[in-house]
């Protein structure tokens, strides 16, 4: 099953939405800042995506701005920020299987599912 980590508020996460429908996927919704993911599930999907914890944080966030912005964190302090500040985590994320990707152009999600 599909899974997608989706911000209703999101424009880009909508539009993810909008292709899978059109796609004729099934998927599975995940409100990621009503059921805030924990260390292991952020450590999971940064696997899964391939990333860096850094490279996962939404960087122009006020909440990163304000407080982490140029202070010396290491991944495990980032991914804790991140578990506890779930606005920071980039968005939507389509999970399928052991792979993920941020999905906010379409042509990526198009490809990712051609890849797997």
């Amino acid at each position: 099953m599909i899974e997608v980590y989706h911000n209703p508020r999101c424009g880009k996460s909508r539009n993810c939405l909008a292709f899978l429908d059109n796609s004729n996927q099934e998927y599975k919704i995940i409100k990621y800042l009503e059921e805030t993911p924990s260390d292991e599930e952020i450590k999971s999907l940064l696997e899964k995506l391939q990333l860096k914890p850094i490279e996962l944080v939404r960087q122009k966030e006020k909440i990163w701005i304000e407080q982490f912005k140029n202070q010396q964190m290491t991944d495990e302090t980032i991914i804790k920020a991140m578990a506890e500040n779930p606005i920071l985590i980039e968005r939507p994320i389509v999970i399928k299987g052991n792979k993920a990707i941020i999905a906010r152009e379409a042509d990526k999600i198009e490809a990712f599912f051609q890849e797997s």
